[in-house]
């Protein structure tokens, strides 16, 4: 038979927040056991970083504006999923948690569902073991390779121990969940806060919050492959682990940033991947999953999808590299319309803000909790700056992401690096024509506006 595939996701986890991928230590034991097992990608990529659309985007193995979804709405009618394509294949497949958020859930056609509230608010450990057990059982008994996505609800707010755990979710629901298996409090040595993040104690408060709700979607991770080795099929299954966007606070989740759509990708495939690999050059893109696991199962995969197969990466084979990744965000889950396009190469993150018209203010979750409030109170001008530029932006951004890998300082109007512009530029409208961005004639406009050559 084809391996069996199992698919572990996060919800709003950081790409650098497990500690194989450099985050604090005792956060995330059992994914950096699966690291150890397995290999790391250091320039792995989601779509779009926001939920819905993004996981759409695996899901179909093509760009928002290619699938229908672009924000928190269905995929278009008759683009294939991964699902229906593995049925032929002769795969069972299985979803717990986040079921809502792959639409229309028919089209998928899951042989087993559980959702948020069935696993404990989509918190609790030992219900995602429990019925990630039950569901191979199942296939076993049915004698059929399976597909599982194996989705967490952490560490997507309200944050473990937080207020607006308390304010949001009513005490039978709380009930319903236990706590991390560790909690972080102020005694814990974290690090300190992300680098694109100031740090104050408000925000050192909500990060070690964070930080508790991302150890139990750790926990998670363990009970889901606890389930795995106690069926028996360890050897035989292909496991990912991805985070769907990172952290939902300023700068990251809903944007265009390098910590915005940097996932921490993790693969192991027994007898193809090698233990403790690690892959830092390929950029990789998380549509690419989808005829990664067409080939795995011996499927040629349909016909218009925008990934390509990593199966030469997972071999630790030479594979032609993609010299830049593009990500892109529509909207957010309030329906706000905030159009970024983004191109990162080796060296350079360069976003175009099509939103950005110097009065329009940018609205969106990840400004909810304590982070934002406290970089507005913090009394530093240079926060309050940095605030201000949040909220409106400028047209374009350009990073060197080797002397700033924070996206720090905005080069975009600097006169030495016009040349580093241009040719982000030509990369980007290449890039928009070749997809069928719905915007490519308002990007092309904007350049010639700019006075920068347009094709």
């Amino acid at each position: 038979m084809p391996p069996n595939i199992l698919l572990i996701t996060a919800d709003d986890m950081g790409g650098d927040t497990p500690g194989c991928f450099g985050g604090p230590a005792e956060v995330t034991p059992a994914l950096d056991r699966l690291a150890a097992e397995g290999m790391t990608f250091g320039r792995a990529h989601v779509a779009i970083a926001v939920c819905q659309p993004s996981r759409s985007a695996i899901m179909t193995g093509r760009w928002p504006h290619r699938n229908g979804a672009q924000g928190f709405e269905p995929i278009a009618d008759g683009v294939p999923v991964l699902t229906r394509v593995l049925r032929e294949a002769g795969y069972v497949s299985g979803i717990l948690g986040k079921v809502e958020h792959l639409q229309p859930v028919e089209a998928f056609g899951w042989d087993y569902a559980r959702g948020m509230r069935e696993l404990g608010m989509g918190r609790d450990p030992r219900a995602y073991g429990e019925a990630s057990r039950r569901f191979m059982e199942e296939a076993a008994a049915r004698g059929r390779p399976w597909f599982l996505m194996a989705n967490a609800h952490d560490p997507h707010r309200p944050y473990s121990g937080s207020q607006d755990e308390l304010d949001r979710f009513p005490a039978e629901a709380r009930a319903s969940y236990p706590a991390p298996s560790k909690v972080f409090g102020p005694a814990d040595d974290v690090g300190g806060v992300p680098g694109f993040l100031p740090d104050l104690p408000e925000v050192a408060w909500e990060y070690r919050e964070y930080l508790s709700s991302s150890r139990r979607c750790d926990d998670v991770v363990a009970e889901v492959l606890r389930a795995l080795d106690e069926a028996g099929a360890a050897g035989e299954t292909l496991v990912v682990f991805l985070s769907d966007n990172g952290i939902a606070v300023p700068f990251a989740k809903a944007n265009c940033y390098l910590q915005s759509s940097r996932t921490p990708l993790i693969v192991r495939w027994p007898g193809v991947t090698r233990p403790g690999g690690r892959e830092n050059s390929a950029f990789v893109s998380m549509i690419d999953l989808f005829p990664t696991f067409c080939a795995a199962a011996g499927l040629p995969g349909p016909a218009g999808l925008d990934g390509r197969t990593m199966l030469p990466l997972l071999r630790g084979e030479p594979q032609d590299g993609r010299d830049a990744m593009f990500t892109v965000f529509h909207e957010t889950a309030a329906k706000g319309r905030y159009e970024m396009r983004c191109r990162q190469d080796d060296r350079f993150g360069y976003i175009w803000n099509e939103w950005s018209d110097g009065t329009r203010e940018y609205r969106a979750e990840n400004m909810m909790g304590r982070t934002w409030p406290a970089m507005l109170a913090s009394g530093d001008e240079r926060l309050a700056e940095r605030a201000r530029f949040y909220r409106h932006r400028t047209p374009e951004e350009l990073y060197d992401l080797h002397a700033d890998p924070h996206s720090l300082a905005d080069l975009a109007g600097d006169p030495d690096r016009r040349k580093d512009l241009d040719v982000a530029r030509q990369g980007l409208l290449a890039w928009m024509s070749e997809t069928g961005d719905p915007l490519l004639d308002t990007y092309r406009a904007y350049l010639q506006g700019e006075g920068a050559p347009a094709k």
